[in-house]
């Protein structure tokens, strides 16, 4: 099963700049005024949306002949020397999305990192020294990507305007696979609300609606604060039989992640491990059962002595019910 957040639901998507932050890494970007019209031409032809492998989004995207985006590598750099503000809005952006105060993605000095390369690497400055986005985590480089094409897109997409002299955008859509993919349990339970406050680095008064799909409770239990039954909702993908069926979740604030994992959206009976699980299902079922022969008892109770702590919150219930056996526990 498969949960899908729907925040923030906005009217004339058409004219909303939508990315799609795909599970391995690459993007893409639908931006009305580049992809909806063929150089300023009326009426407009749609061209295919920009499609960014992982290399191209890093090193460059090209479209028949033409370089379509320099790519994060380049355009980084670029804008660091000059100090330009694209950089303060990436800094700005990398920000948001850290996964906290203790870890800030912070950008270093461009650096080399090998005689055979003669470009100049940007770096972040983690606590432990300074990282070469190259050398970074699957999740930095995850999160670092997402980062600079929102900036790239949204600076382009505001020269295409002053192009075609019309206003800029006040809507964007980020559509997410797999929201929670690489990242620490940390950073699953901030990266929710901060894509929703991270389109503010590029325009205060920016409409900002995120699809996200998710395994993931902590990403659910993270949305809690920010759900508005207006205008967000959450959906479930089940597969029954051969087809994938999606249906509409009643919103129900749960409190916590372990209560997420036990609710229909996810459909595990317990929190637990396997054996876990199995132990205390057939305790569980033992406590309706007060003809329970001792033997099968003391084998349920063997069983969750195996796989549950000492201080784990199910053995008040089934204490009594050992101790009424003449089990000593």
């Amino acid at each position: 099963m498969e949960a899908v957040y729907n925040g923030h639901l906005m009217a004339v998507p058409g004219e909303a700049l939508t990315l799609y932050a795909r599970v391995d890494g690459s993007f893409s970007l639908w931006d009305y005024l580049r992809n909806g019209r063929r150089y300023g031409h009326a009426p407009a032809t749609n061209l295919p949306a920009y499609d960014f492998t992982p290399d191209e989004l890093w090193n460059r995207l090209e479209k028949d002949g033409r370089t379509v985006c320099n790519g994060l590598l380049y355009d980084w750099v670029t804008w660091q020397i000059k100090n330009s503000s694209p950089f303060h809005r990436l800094k700005r952006v990398l920000e948001v999305l850290s996964p906290g105060a203790h870890e800030s993605l912070i950008p270093g000095e461009p650096t080399r990192i090998s005689i055979e390369d003669v470009r100049d690497i940007p770096t972040l400055q983690m606590p432990y020294g300074l990282v070469p986005l190259t050398h970074a985590s699957a999740a930095v480089r995850r999160i670092v990507g997402l980062a600079y094409l929102l900036v790239w897109a949204w600076e382009e997409h505001v020269r295409a305007a002053e192009f075609f002299k019309v206003p800029v955008t006040d809507r964007i859509v980020l559509l997410v696979d797999e929201m929670e993919s690489h990242l620490h349990p940390r950073w699953q339970r901030l990266i929710l609300p901060s894509l929703l406050e991270v389109v503010r680095a590029l325009r205060e008064d920016v409409k900002v609606q995120v699809i996200a799909v998710t395994h993931s409770p902590l990403v659910l239990a993270s949305a809690e604060p920010l759900f508005d039954e207006a205008q967000d909702a959450l959906f479930m993908f089940d597969l029954v039989g051969q087809e994938v069926q999606a249906t509409k979740a009643q919103w129900r604030p749960r409190g916590d992640a372990n209560a997420w994992l036990t609710s229909e959206v996810f459909d595990l009976k317990e929190p637990r491990s396997v054996e876990a699980e199995q132990a205390i299902t057939a305790a569980k079922a033992a406590l309706k059962d007060p003809n329970l022969p001792l033997e099968e008892v003391r084998r349920i109770h063997n069983a969750l002595y195996r796989v549950l702590r000492d201080t784990d919150p199910f053995w008040p219930r089934w204490l009594a019910r050992a101790e009424a056996a003449g089990i000593d526990p």
